[in-house]
């Protein structure tokens, strides 16, 4: 590969990298040509790049990217591909679904929302953790519930309260 064509493939990792708030470094090494081609259509399902790059290029671009991605320079031994994705666990998810059949793909580390997790032992609490959205999500439904309990005590209370003038009234006469 010329130098011209290295500089732009990295560029090209840059983008990639800068553009992607989550990014999974996994060995995919020793998949045959069919498994290999089960991860790819199980990635573009769940909207997932997959990416196969050499070490040393991933880590020029991780060092020009805006990130701050020292900290998986650690795990670029060995074949890595790259997963990028708009969800934090879905990638783990994909991982674990993909292992039931084969032993690959094996998770190096990964970067999620703005956090660094290094190993194989992380994919279980990645698999678990929530998106930002769905952390959002979980806190409005949590600041909705005593408002909601508060409007249906006043609704409930209201139609005691006309039931109770309506007898009263009756009474008198």
């Amino acid at each position: 590969m010329r130098k011209e064509e290295k500089d732009q493939l990295i560029d090209e990792l840059v983008e990639q990298l800068n553009n992607t708030p989550i990014i999974y470094v996994a060995d995919t090494s020793e998949l045959n040509a069919e498994a290999t081609s089960n991860l790819r259509r199980m990635c573009f399902k769940q909207e997932i790049k997959l990416t196969v790059v050499k070490n040393t290029l991933l880590k020029r671009a991780m060092e020009k990217s805006e990130k701050n991605l020292d900290e998986l320079y650690s795990v670029l031994k060995g074949p890595s591909s790259l997963m990028f994705s708009e969800v934090g666990n879905a990638p783990a998810k994909l991982i674990k679904e993909f292992r039931k059949t084969s032993d690959k793909p094996v998770l190096k580390g990964a970067y999620v929302e703005e956090m660094t997790y290094l190993g194989e032992d992380q994919l279980e609490f990645l698999v678990n953790i929530k998106s930002r959205d769905e952390l959002i999500g979980d806190l409005i439904a949590l600041l909705q519930s005593p408002a909601k309990n508060v409007i249906s005590a006043l609704q409930s209370g209201g139609q005691k309260l006309s039931g109770i003038l309506k007898t009263l009234s009756e009474k008198d006469n």
